[in-house]
């Protein structure tokens, strides 16, 4: 397996072309410049020795050499072997609710984003366990398998948007089941859903779904995003906020947080629930509660033992950096025959 040490240095490369468009400006205006005081047809007479294809030898090797370095500084590397890494670990499903409701503004700056900030909270307590996220409304689909990936986590994560299902309610229960099938329920590693919502609209299966899932010896916990006094569903368009979601009589409807009903789901399994705030969003306590969990060990193959390869770069750039201090800035009978000749 190849990677570059430090590939944020690749974009020094940048400075190549630059050099090029420079010496592209130097030598027009150079050539401007000579123009206004001497006549062309006396350049030559002049300055005998000047070598304008030197100019760009000169620019094409040295570029090449700085190239190479910059390469070579960012610091190639070959894995060369793979070794399998026992690490001990659980399972971790998060159930995320992205329903309409949860874009209301009584956590800052609404509870899904609230909610999305808890999960990157929770990826950055996890050491090597493993997590998946389910996300539901009306319906429910997996947004992330179950992985030791934590950046691709993050990546899923951003990806997010109430826009991701178009059917509304709250099927916590449905989101429950598809957790389930996302264990492996024949390993012997340990458990746990981690169910975020405000928990309105719910459809009746969710009970039933979280007993189930305890006879099988999973957790669930809780989190509630939202607020007992509640607050209004904004309603966006092209990105705007157009104007707050309203019933059949042309009030405005109020989405409060479903306490009750998201702490019954947690103790029908011996979990625990959490309402959000803005200054507390819960996950500490949540992950402080699943590492309580037995770990068993995670066989997760690596690519360890990176072995350097820049110093073979450094040779050839170092070698080429000499040979443009060599070359000459005046003619040289030879060369200038070749270069002709090319152009011809």
């Amino acid at each position: 397996m190849f990677r570059f040490e430090h590939p944020y240095l690749l974009y020094a490369l940048a400075i190549v072309p630059l050099l090029w468009l420079i010496q592209i400006w130097v030598q027009q205006r150079r050539k401007r410049k000579l123009s206004a005081v001497i006549d062309p047809t006396l350049r030559e007479r002049l300055i005998p020795m000047a070598s304008n294809a030197k100019v760009w030898l000169k620019l094409s090797v040295y570029s090449l050499a700085l190239t190479i370095l910059i390469l070579a500084i960012a610091n190639p590397q070959f894995g060369s072997k793979t070794e399998e890494v026992k690490r001990k670990g659980i399972d971790v499903m998060i159930a995320l609710d992205i329903s309409n409701s949860m874009l209301a503004e009584d956590l800052s700056p609404n509870r899904l984003e609230r909610a999305k900030r808890s999960i990157e909270e929770l990826l950055g307590y996890l050491k090597s366990d493993r997590i998946g996220i389910v996300v539901f409304a009306g319906e429910a689909f997996v947004q992330l398998p179950i992985t030791t990936d934590y950046s691709a986590a993050n990546l899923f994560l951003r990806n997010i948007e109430s826009e991701l299902i178009t059917t509304q309610g709250t099927d916590i229960g449905n989101a429950i089941e598809l957790c389930m099938n996302s264990f492996d329920l024949e390993s012997p590693t340990s458990k746990a859903i981690i169910v975020i919502s405000d928990g309105e609209n719910h459809e009746e299966a969710a009970i039933q779904a979280a007993e189930e899932a305890k006879a099988t010896g999973v957790i669930i916990h809780s989190i509630g995003m939202g607020s007992k006094e509640g607050a209004p569903i904004p309603i966006y368009q092209g990105g705007r906020r157009v104007g707050f979601k309203q019933s059949q009589d042309g009030s405005t409807v109020v989405t409060k947080l479903n306490e009750q009903m998201l702490a019954e789901i947690a103790n029908s399994t011996d979990g625990v629930f959490i309402r959000a705030t803005n200054g507390e969003s819960g996950m500490r306590y949540m992950f402080d509660e699943i590492e309580r969990l037995e770990k068993v060990e995670i066989g997760t193959k690596v690519y360890t033992d990176y072995e350097d390869r820049f110093q073979y770069l450094l040779l050839p750039a170092i070698l080429l950096l000499l040979i443009e201090l060599i070359i000459p800035n005046t003619k040289s009978l030879w060369w200038e025959k070749l270069f002709d000749s090319q152009k011809a």
